[in-house]
């Protein structure tokens, strides 16, 4: 009788390390809080057996992961390890940050790029001016996608059918008096970005903050991520974003797409 093929599904299955999942849910949980854990906090935020967090903790502690005494734990500087891998091993930070570098030193501001992950953005690169960095948003800082530019700019690559599933199930808070929550509003002023080729958004993710960005396309046209430019509302309209910041982003943009696989 001729063996049965499994599906793919099954191989999914069979090849789960339980275990490694739920040590990497276990990493997470410190994000929660500020300053050093209990081990009822950490088991009870993984949602996992005490008696397995212990053990969990204790694995990634011998690894140099985590430190701890046994009633408190924290994570150590070896976890930017990780970080660390994915930025030097990641073709956009690569490809794009001389292009960051260059746009921010044109404009005399910072700029960014983001990437989507689930429902929300991680900026995960970015370049400044000659002056010192003193202000924008950090590499590995995150924020929802329906009220950033960046995000925004990456969801007008989905159909409006799509598009507006995708918003109606997100988490749509209003972070800032300015934030519009309102699917059939999102989907409105998303679309409209889609065709005009970029995103604005004042004031709706953070008070004092408007920023503008522009989608990152690869070597199929398929949108893989997006950089920006913002400044302080008080500081720079948002007809300067247009004038003066946009054109810089569009060629920044435009110069990479034959690099990226």
């Amino acid at each position: 009788m001729p063996k049965l093929k499994r599906s793919e599904s099954d191989e999914r299955a069979t090849d789960f390390v339980e275990s490694l999942d739920r040590g990497l849910r276990l990493l997470q949980c410190f994000g929660t809080n500020a300053g050093p854990m209990t081990l009822s906090d950490l088991a009870r935020a993984a949602g996992l057996p005490r008696a397995t967090a212990r053990r969990m903790l204790l694995t990634l502690q011998y690894g140099g992961f985590v430190s701890g005494d046994g009633k408190l734990f924290s994570l150590t500087p070896h976890v930017l390890t990780l970080a660390a891998s994915y930025l030097r091993s990641n073709q956009l930070v690569t490809v794009l940050q001389p292009v960051l570098d260059r746009v921010a030193t044109a404009a005399n501001e910072i700029s960014s790029l983001a990437v989507l992950d689930g429902d929300d953005v991680v900026f995960i690169a970015r370049g400044g001016p000659a002056r010192v960095f003193s202000s924008g948003l950090e590499i590995g800082y995150r924020l929802p996608a329906f009220c950033t530019s960046v995000g925004r700019a990456m969801l007008g690559q989905l159909d409006d059918i799509e598009l507006l599933e995708r918003l109606k199930r997100m988490k749509r808070e209003a972070l800032t008096p300015q934030t519009v929550t309102e699917p059939k509003a999102l989907l409105a002023r998303i679309v409209a970005d889609r065709v005009q080729g970029y995103a604005l958004v004042d004031r709706e993710a953070e008070p004092h903050f408007r920023s503008i960005s522009v989608p990152v396309r690869r070597y199929d046209n398929v949108i893989v991520a997006a950089i920006n430019m913002g400044a302080h509302v008080d500081r720079v309209p948002a007809k300067e974003l247009v004038v003066r910041f946009l054109p810089l982003l569009c060629e920044g943009a435009e110069s990479v797409g034959t690099q990226l696989l």
